[in-house]
């Protein structure tokens, strides 16, 4: 009998200090809403003790180690928080990141890899991927101290890709003119819908 592998959990990181947008990522208001509110589909936020977050009535908010303070850090700890469970990282400036896209990583099989992640036109977008326990003993090492990108840590462990044909679905904020522009999106996406 085929043992079925236990769902996923999802993860929002955020923990980043937020320092080219000004600061409490998490919070900056894009439509009037937080901008962790967009990609809180996921059943958890990791984020730093420190970390401003909005109320998030119902949402299971997981803190972890203040030190070092890199992406990896929380991959990894999500992982290990999920007590052997495989994680869907999403990253709390993913204003765009839809339902379906969320369910399409947790439940593509990776096949032999660490981790589905999300790519448009090849290039990967490691902060928006479903990591398998396995991730951490390949990721964990590396992680105290790190300061090399993202892309480059994990294209190292070999990921299984996922196409996403909107690109929009990737678009994340970082900068003040970042939301701006996701601003201007979401009210084309409204009145489209018009």
């Amino acid at each position: 009998m085929k043992r079925r592998r236990p769902e996923p959990i999802g993860v929002i990181l955020a923990g980043g200090l937020g320092r080219r947008i000004g600061g409490a990522k998490a919070v900056v208001k894009l439509a009037g809403r937080p901008l962790i509110t967009y990609p809180l589909a996921a059943v958890a936020v990791l984020a730093k003790p420190d970390t401003t977050l909005p109320s998030l009535p119902g949402a299971t908010v997981w803190i972890e180690r203040a030190e070092p303070r890199h992406p990896l850090v929380g991959v990894v700890e999500a992982l290990g928080l999920a007590e052997g469970r495989a994680v869907v990282i999403c990253a709390a400036d993913l204003p765009f990141v839809t339902a379906s896209l969320i369910r399409a990583l947790a439940t593509s099989n990776p096949g032999r890899a660490p981790a589905m992640v999300a790519a448009s036109a090849g290039a990967m977008h490691p902060l928006l991927g479903c990591y398998q326990p396995a991730a951490a003993s390949l990721l964990g090492p590396i992680a105290a101290g790190e300061r090399r990108p993202m892309r480059e840590i994990v294209g190292a462990i070999e990921p299984r890709l996922l196409e996403v044909q909107d690109p929009e679905a990737l678009f994340n904020v970082n900068a003040p003119d970042d939301l701006l522009r996701a601003a201007a999106m979401l009210d084309a996406r409204r009145l489209s819908r018009t």
